[in-house]
């Protein structure tokens, strides 16, 4: 019997849960075509959903009614999770069970009117060019890890990469006697993008001097390596950027926020926004306009110089 005042705890989960989580991956695998990535974030958060489900005594999709569902994301909330995750979370909810629907392995859709949190207007922190600077310097380069962590660093700000593609990244997608590298976004969508001298030095430093010794002898087409000689996770890879702002004094920083920072100082030295999100890999301009933002004062800068009569008054100011 279900009881909405019983926390939730991580377990095992029944055999019907399991079949049904299976049908959902292969589901995105097979006829949606998400990456691998993708997929991984979608299961975990169906496996959550089953295991506290199970820990309440429904060990089967079809017994879940929507009161369920509506505790389950008051939980999520007093274990900690941000409202983002919340959010997405009930997104992945609503489109799981209407999967099983659709299969006939429930017969009713107890997440059909699933609310999702509200969403405050979050901007994510963008470093200033000076800070990137500070950045990317901040890890050893007398040691192959601190060679490496500043090729990532330089990767992440020079493509706006998300963090899984910079890590997912293979020797082949690297050309860098053009400048160039190719990364493999949502929905297996490739993109080229630029890349700036000083990321490319620092690839050639670390590919010609870190990546043999992390390497091992070991074969792998991995371009970024962990001390292992396998692929960095984007978990290390989120480790080490935040171990360098911690060395450059620039407090908490995530691979995010490099991205962002991309975005918005492309858009502040006065890059077209669609450029801007053929960089970032967006299907919707609406996503860019999410991620970028101009500062107060380059807007102000921007309109001084742009709009007649904010050139004519401020003309006059100087005269005065």
């Amino acid at each position: 019997m279900f009881d909405p005042s019983e926390p939730a705890r991580s377990g095992e989960i029944a055999p019907a849960w399991a079949g049904a989580v299976d049908t959902w991956v292969d589901h995105l695998e097979h006829e949606r075509g998400r990456s691998r990535h993708t997929v991984d974030a979608y299961r975990r958060d169906a496996l959550d959903l089953a295991r506290s489900c199970c820990d309440w005594g429904i060990e089967d999709p079809a017994e879940v009614e929507a009161l369920v569902l509506r505790r389950y994301l008051a939980d999520l909330g007093e274990r900690g999770y941000a409202r983002s995750t919340i959010a997405r979370r009930a997104s992945t909810t609503r489109s799981f069970f209407a999967l099983l629907v659709r299969r006939g392995i429930v017969d009713v859709d107890p997440a059909a009117l699933l609310g999702s949190p509200k969403q405050g207007r979050y901007l994510p922190r963008v470093l200033r060019i000076d800070e990137v600077d500070r950045l990317v310097v901040a890890p050893d380069p007398t040691t192959p890890v601190g060679r490496r962590d500043r090729a990532l660093l330089e990767l992440l700000y020079a493509c706006g990469g998300r963090v899984s593609e910079v890590t997912g990244l293979d020797l082949a997608a690297l050309d860098l006697p053009q400048g160039l590298v190719r990364l493999l976004g949502k929905g297996n969508k490739e993109r080229i993008v630029p890349l700036g001298e000083p990321a490319v030095d620092t690839l050639r430093d670390y590919l010609g001097h870190a990546r043999p010794k992390l390497a091992s002898g070991i074969a792998t087409d991995a371009v970024l390596l962990n001390t292992k000689g396998d692929r960095l996770g984007t978990r290390d890879a989120r480790t080490a950027v935040e171990r360098a702002a911690r060395v450059a004094g620039l407090g908490h920083v995530t691979p995010h926020t490099l991205r962002h920072s991309f975005a918005t100082h492309l858009l502040e030295a006065g890059a077209d926004i669609r450029v801007v999100q053929e960089l970032l890999g967006h299907a919707s301009l609406a996503t860019t306009q999410r991620y970028t933002h101009l500062s107060r004062g380059r807007l102000r800068e921007v309109h001084t110089l742009a709009h007649p009569r904010a050139r004519a008054n401020h003309a006059a100011r100087q005269e005065g």
